[in-house]
């Protein structure tokens, strides 16, 4: 489908597999490997940081780098400079709107989003969100619109409202509790064409 170079190096078993494990169907796995090729500019076969942040919803998003880190976070490919295809549909699997079907939601499924979100905020990758991480996080999300006063005031109230250990951390379990009500299957759903 379109591009010839796609065709000839994502083999049938290759789709096959990632199909399984990410639940995506073949037409949008042909998409999103073209999607990929054309983000590898120079046929390296992977990507690197600098090709994410070529891409300009994710160079002016204000939590650009912390998306791209996700990419490189979940890579299984052991180099961690390099994401591969297999690793790139893994990621983008976790915004695929979830299915009626159980098994067709493994990467996506309510508490796979509510990881890869907890993992935007946990900037030094210790399982717990502290005050200056949501502080960083909210800095890079508002930049200058709200004054330091004010984003501290709101890091403190909402490590003060989710801390139900009283550690003055926020773990996954109590970020998971804090957005109970939150309809985290929608607001972390993209759709992709077929």
């Amino acid at each position: 489908m379109g591009n010839s170079r796609s065709s000839l190096q994502l083999q049938a078993e290759d789709i096959t597999t990632i199909q399984d494990e990410t639940g995506f169907n073949h037409n949008q796995i042909e998409r999103l490997y073209s999607r990929f090729s054309s983000l590898d500019k120079q046929d390296k076969g992977f990507l690197s940081r600098e090709d994410f942040l070529r891409i300009p919803e994710l160079a002016i998003n204000p939590l650009g780098d912390r998306i791209v880190h996700a990419f490189f976070y979940e890579s299984k490919n052991g180099d961690d400079d390099k994401v591969d295809f297999k690793d790139f549909v893994r990621v983008l699997a976790h915004f695929r709107p979830i299915k009626k079907t159980v098994e067709m939601n493994k990467m996506n499924s309510r508490m796979e989003k509510l990881h890869f979100a907890f993992r935007m905020y946990d900037l030094d990758g210790d399982d717990k969100i502290s005050k200056q991480e949501l502080l960083a996080v909210l800095t890079m999300m508002v930049g200058q619109n709200i004054s330091t006063e004010q984003l501290i005031s709101i890091a403190e109230r909402t490590i003060m409202e989710a801390d139900l250990d009283k550690d003055d951390l926020i773990s996954f379990e109590e970020f998971a509790q804090v957005l109970e009500r939150t309809d985290v299957e929608q607001k972390m759903s993209i759709r992709f064409l077929n």
